[in-house]
């Protein structure tokens, strides 16, 4: 059952909170449904909007949640790495979740992860031009929700080396690196979202790997182990 408690949020735009409770054939789809998982922490609407603002989903809200289903551990993963240094996460996500309902009935069936990691990485950098905090204060809270959720200490001095050097790459190598090394697509699903030929990413690819290796030259662990607990963690 699918439990929808609205909210005023801030005494200018409304909130929603959803809460996902699994019913027997949801237990099986992984880390989503898992454990009563919230799908969605906070999307904030603006007051005109009346987005998701019911208490009962209405079937544009169900189909989108099951198609949402399957990209959530990737949407998140690229969000948790793009978000680092520039951005809170947390706006990310809800600014791209509610673009991606507004624009849903547009977008091809089977397509919408790759809506979401294209609009995640748009407003990434609309939102670091735009930020208030210096980097290093986002880093910080970054960190500090990846200790919150149990990271080791390890892990954090893996992740924040690793996230910093990526910030250091050109943009478009900084994205094609984050979606193979990390979210784990192929060549072809890279060059899909990137709109551009599987040459094209292989020549990104290679040239940010080899920045990369020159960047964390002097880190204790290689570019392999690195990108290895990057994997495990999510914001």
């Amino acid at each position: 059952m699918l439990l929808l408690q609205p909210a005023l949020f801030c005494g200018f735009c409304f909130c929603v909170l959803f809460v996902v409770k699994p019913t027997p054939f949801q237990r099986s789809s992984d880390n989503f449904f898992h454990n009563r998982v919230t799908f969605f922490e906070f999307v904030r609407l603006s007051h005109h909007t009346t987005l998701f603002y019911a208490t009962v989903p209405n079937q544009k809200q169900t189909i989108f949640l099951a198609a949402y289903a399957d990209c959530h551990e990737a949407f998140m993963r690229y969000c948790t790495t793009v978000a680092f240094g520039k951005c809170d996460v947390r706006d990310l996500v809800q600014d791209v979740m509610l673009s991606a309902f507004q624009h849903f009935d547009g977008i091809e069936e089977g397509k919408l992860l790759n809506y979401l990691i294209r609009a995640a990485r748009n407003r990434s950098i609309s939102l670091g031009r735009a930020r208030r905090c210096k980097a290093e204060v986002l880093e910080e809270q970054s960190l500090e929700r990846l200790r919150s959720k149990g990271a080791s200490p390890d892990t954090l001095l893996d992740v924040e080396a690793l996230y910093r050097a990526l910030n250091r790459l050109p943009e478009k190598q900084r994205n094609a690196v984050i979606l193979f090394e990390i979210n784990g697509f192929s060549v072809r699903e890279v060059a899909g979202m990137q709109g551009c030929s599987e040459a094209s990413v292989k020549m990104k690819l290679s040239r940010g790997r080899k920045r990369l290796r020159e960047l964390l030259m002097d880190t204790p662990r290689n570019f392999g182990q690195l990108v290895m607990s990057a994997k495990t963690i999510l914001l």
